[in-house]
């Protein structure tokens, strides 16, 4: 277990990843992409913890989702099933699980400050987080084609996964407003949403 999740973690997480997976009695399967979500955590009809983490998360980002998972579990053992998925019993338990990763030796100088300022107070998603949502992802491996949507020039087209197409319009506030070529709703998007441009 250890020799698999060094190739998805930070070298210096990979031990105290471990014992943390030994610790809960975690049954982790690491799957193909799933555009709607980085990781999952369910208890089994057997009653075993099951975790599932998508493959292909950077170092960074993997280790984020797992401890979050692991945190589901955590706070539903303690607190009880009847608990909110990301209520304070959660936010405690990812907190208090986290803390000792939150380290110059896990995460680079770029990223350490966004990811102790998020541990304050954890949100459902690390994604709505747009500061450390960008920085994770300068660690992915980006196709040439895709761009982040503060990168497309006002009034121009671009693409979504689904194949949507949009058309920038500008910024309001935090947000991107963008209309839909098909349907001409105006749709928000974060700064850190990855787009594909078409060519004007």
């Amino acid at each position: 277990m250890s020799e698999t999740l060094s190739k998805y973690l930070p070298e210096h997480a990979v031990k105290p990843v471990f014992e943390l997976i030994v610790a809960n009695q975690v049954h982790l399967k690491i799957v193909n992409e799933r555009v709607t979500r980085h990781g999952d955590y369910r208890k089994g009809l057997s009653g075993k913890h099951e975790i599932t983490v998508n493959a292909n998360l950077n170092k960074f980002r993997f280790l984020i989702t797992l401890v979050h998972e692991i945190s589901h579990l955590v706070a539903f053992e303690k607190f009880g099933r009847a608990i909110k998925p990301h209520g304070n019993e959660w936010k405690y338990s990812f907190q208090r699980l986290m803390i000792p990763f939150i380290r110059p030796e896990i995460f680079p100088h770029s990223v350490l400050p966004l990811v102790a300022n998020h541990f304050r107070n954890p949100t459902a998603s690390s994604d709505s987080d747009a500061r450390l949502a960008f920085a994770l992802k300068q660690f992915d491996e980006r196709k040439q084609d895709i761009h982040y949507i503060h990168e497309v020039p006002n009034g121009s087209f671009f693409r979504i996964k689904n194949g949507r197409i949009f058309k920038k319009q500008g910024l309001r506030v935090k947000r991107y407003e963008c209309l839909e070529v098909k349907t001409g709703r105006l749709f928000l998007f974060n700064a850190n949403a990855e787009v594909e441009i078409i060519p004007g």
